[in-house]
């Protein structure tokens, strides 16, 4: 979707230099909010999984998700001061967290770092 649509193109333009793609004339403000809510869309789409899966909505389950996201992406091979990353790579990130923290659950290592 980033690299064969407009949507995507304006978006990898408005993250590198918004001010130069303003003055080749693109109207910003309605390409933010066409990201903003896809972006929010997707983010909701998540939470109605997430909250069927548990059977349950609470405001603060997501709580630390964030950090586990931004470990993916990194092992994935994304430079978080810029440059290039793929979704295979972010893909392949998550799927070592997840194998990381799954072993980690069946050697019942504490998660909070003391020793019970």
């Amino acid at each position: 979707m980033l690299t064969k649509t407009a949507l995507g193109r304006y978006t990898f333009a408005l993250g590198s230099n918004e001010e130069a793609v303003r003055l080749s004339g693109v109207n910003i403000d309605r390409w933010k909010i066409a990201v903003y809510a896809t972006a929010g869309g997707i983010c909701g789409v998540a939470g109605l999984l997430i909250a069927s899966r548990l059977n349950s909505a609470q405001p603060a389950l997501g709580q630390g998700y964030e950090l586990d996201a931004i470990a993916a992406v990194v092992i994935g091979g994304t430079s978080l001061s810029g440059g290039r990353g793929t979704v295979i790579g972010t893909l392949i990130g998550a799927l070592i967290i997840s194998v990381l923290a799954n072993g980690l659950r069946i050697l019942s290592v504490p998660e909070n770092g003391r020793r019970s």
